[in-house]
């Protein structure tokens, strides 16, 4: 249980943190080049299964592809030789998480950015914005005081459904990258096939 509450753990936090983020800047800037680039860049990792995704960064930052060198493992949880409660162990294990973490954190960075766009363009036509700006605040005293906090709303309902998301996903990147987690454990326990521990998972 606990590498993949590691894994969806940081993952959630950092999808949660720059998908709210790049929502904001592209909601109040809507038009700007930031807001088209991220908008197509959200669109594309959205709709990118996790597991093809993985297997794109194993290939490009684990194999190597061109000038990239190989550069993370490709796989399991830490080295052979590491004792997973030192120091050394705790950062050997956070390198052979980088992967994993990237690949969940793209893949639902986009849905969070998404709809904080999306909740924020509702909310800059909204008249206490008006009545804000003719206060004489500043633009981002305005966004950040007043728009942001009421288009957080939908997003922190959508960031409480997304768990339940995030956990079916790393089950693929669990066993795209051979991580001893719940995902890892139901994806081999389908394949023989013991009926118990698929329930368990489940």
């Amino acid at each position: 249980m606990w590498p993949t509450l590691v894994l969806v753990g940081t993952s959630t936090l950092l999808a949660t943190v720059i998908g709210i983020w790049v929502g904001i800047r592209q909601g109040w800037r809507r038009g700007s080049t930031f807001d088209k680039t991220s908008d197509v860049a959200a669109l594309t990792l959205y709709s990118m299964p996790e597991w093809w995704l993985g297997l794109l960064l194993v290939a490009v930052f684990g194999v190597g592809f061109g000038p990239i060198p190989g550069m993370f493992p490709i796989g399991g949880l830490n080295s052979v030789d590491a004792d997973p409660w030192s120091l050394s162990g705790v950062l050997d294990t956070a390198w052979h998480l980088a992967l994993p973490v990237l690949t969940l954190t793209l893949a639902y960075v986009a849905g969070n950015s998404l709809i904080m766009r999306s909740s924020l363009l509702e909310e800059i036509g909204e008249d206490y914005l008006t009545t804000a700006r003719a206060k004489g605040l500043r633009d981002a005293e305005v966004r950040d005081r007043h728009a942001v906090p009421n288009a957080l709303l939908p997003t922190t309902a959508q960031i409480a459904l997304n768990i339940g998301f995030v956990v079916t996903g790393a089950t693929t990147v669990e066993t795209v990258f051979s991580i001893p987690g719940l995902g890892l454990l139901a994806t081999e326990a389908l394949s023989v096939p013991d009926y118990w521990v698929l329930q368990g998972a489940f």
